[in-house]
């Protein structure tokens, strides 16, 4: 199986989740099921079957958190010595050549990718334009308005 790279802030997430569905939510379910069940006839309960629903998706989850955490490859940005190189988990300053409109992404795993926050995903378009990029070079982003150069202002390496 192969890894998947994640930070450690990504990671601690993870297992939160994990840790919540284990000892919250998975009790909670069981206690609706059993409820319910003390109800009488399952046949036409809908609580009963709204409960085997969420008891199914709370267990599906369960196991793939499981599963991405066993494949995970945890990488600690402020760890990260790659000579200026963006790499995953580094913070990237950037700006778009036309209108001059300065942004600041860091690339993390899929998992933890959330724009508003300016993290991107790895496999983003952005993302792998800028890969093995450094500070000064320009990154050419196949955009869905067409294409957008973006000069590298900054390349960090912390955890934000």
């Amino acid at each position: 199986m192969a890894t998947i790279p994640i930070t450690k802030r990504g990671a601690e997430k993870l297992k939160s989740e994990l840790h919540r569905l284990k000892t919250k939510d998975r009790p909670e379910v069981i206690n609706a099921i059993a409820e319910a069940r003390a109800q009488g006839d399952l046949s036409e309960n809908a609580e009963y079957d709204a409960a085997k629903d969420r008891q199914g998706f709370i267990e599906g989850r369960i196991k793939e958190v499981e599963g991405k955490l066993a494949a995970a490859q945890i990488i600690d940005p402020a760890e990260l010595d790659a000579g200026g190189k963006v790499v995953f988990g580094a913070t990237v300053e950037l700006e778009e050549e036309d209108s001059g409109e300065k942004v600041t992404y860091q690339i993390v795993g899929e998992d933890e990718a959330d724009l508003k926050l300016g993290l991107i995903n790895i496999s983003s378009p952005i993302a792998r334009a800028l890969i093995g990029k450094e500070e000064g070079d320009t990154a050419e982003v196949q955009a869905p308005g067409g294409v957008k150069h973006y000069e590298i202002i900054a390349v960090k390496y912390i955890v934000s």
